[in-house]
């Protein structure tokens, strides 16, 4: 992995990594503490495929969710 090391306002800027793994770490890490490696592991599988994908809505896919939004792309 190479980091970032765009400006401001530029096409290769990370913001969008970036607001997800804060979003990433508010729901999961701020609140709840881990035992184990694998308890971490399967909060964040359940967060990414479960929530993150299936149930969140997305304001730039008109309030749909991404497989909702995929669903309708293939469908047309």
């Amino acid at each position: 992995m190479i980091s970032s090391m765009s400006r401001k306002k530029d096409c290769w800027d990370n913001a969008v990594a970036e607001s997800f793994f804060a979003n990433l770490k508010n729901a999961l890490t701020y609140y709840q503490t881990y035992n184990t490696r694998e308890e971490a592991q399967s909060a964040i599988f359940e967060y990414m495929e479960i929530f993150y994908n299936r149930q969140r809505l997305y304001q730039t896919l008109n309030y749909q969710t991404p497989e909702q939004h995929e669903l309708m792309y293939h469908a047309a």
